[in-house]
């Protein structure tokens, strides 16, 4: 059964830091493109990063490049998002999702996390 499962979230101070995991069994991660979104309340879906399959390319949204770094590790079958300098607009549902070898901006993604909560407040 093909799952994948974010952990990581919690309550930050504005300036601080979380490292967000996103955990893939029933498939192997480094075959497909895995992508970072985030929902906040009131707002629509947004797309905050991306890791390709082809070439391990990194792409990343204008409101986070600088602050956010996704990577992977194949021997744990994990993505990771590190999020620095983290603002209160970074308060959202952060969701992990897989789709084919190239990395997309759309919603077109085969399978989806459950989600984690990110809250950044004093």
């Amino acid at each position: 059964q093909v799952q994948l499962v974010e952990s990581g979230g919690g309550l930050v101070q504005p300036g601080g830091s979380l490292r967000l995991s996103c955990a893939a069994s029933g498939f192997t991660l480094v075959h497909y493109a895995i992508g970072w979104f985030r929902h906040a309340s009131g707002q629509e879906r947004e797309g905050v990063s991306c890791i390709s399959s082809s070439d391990g390319s990194t792409y990343y949204a204008d409101s986070v490049k600088g602050r956010f770094t996704i990577s992977r590790d194949n021997a744990k079958n994990t993505v990771y998002l590190q999020m620095n300098s983290l603002k209160p607009e970074d308060t959202a549902v952060y969701y992990c999702a897989s789709r084919g070898r190239k990395c997309s901006w759309s919603f077109s993604y085969d399978y989806w996390g459950q989600g984690t909560q990110v809250t950044v407040s004093s």
